[in-house]
């Protein structure tokens, strides 16, 4: 099973950037699909944004157009590029790695806090 280690998260102001990063311990170009979710105090968690393995991407409709969702396979890594970040984007940031038999594997998540 693919373990999981997010980082990049932090305190940023309205309006700022944030890049998350999510290593994973073995190839990545042979998953399914790799994705993004988050995690607001006392509501579910959510999909941010996917990438599967054709290299396509989607995206939650409160996020499109700020962030990006991308992977480096050399690096067996995939990001979050969070641009023009609100308050309302303050959460705990997971990864997610969905193999093609069904099994998923979770990062511990990293926190984004967009305050002033």
């Amino acid at each position: 099973q693919v373990q999981l280690v997010e980082s990049g998260g932090g305190l940023v102001q309205p309006g700022g950037s944030l890049r998350l990063s999510c290593a994973a311990s073995g190839s990545i170009s042979s998953l399914r699909a790799m994705a993004w979710y988050r995690q607001a105090p006392g509501k579910q968690r959510d999909l941010v944004a996917r990438i599967i393995s054709d290299g396509s991407t989607n995206y939650a409709d409160s996020v499109k157009g700020r962030f990006t969702i991308s992977r480096d396979n050399a690096r067996n890594t995939l990001y979050l590029q969070m641009s023009s970040l609100k308050p309302e984007d303050t959460a705990v940031y997971y990864c997610n790695a969905q193999q093609w038999s069904g099994l998923g594997s979770w990062g511990q998540g990293t926190q984004v806090t967009v305050s002033s």
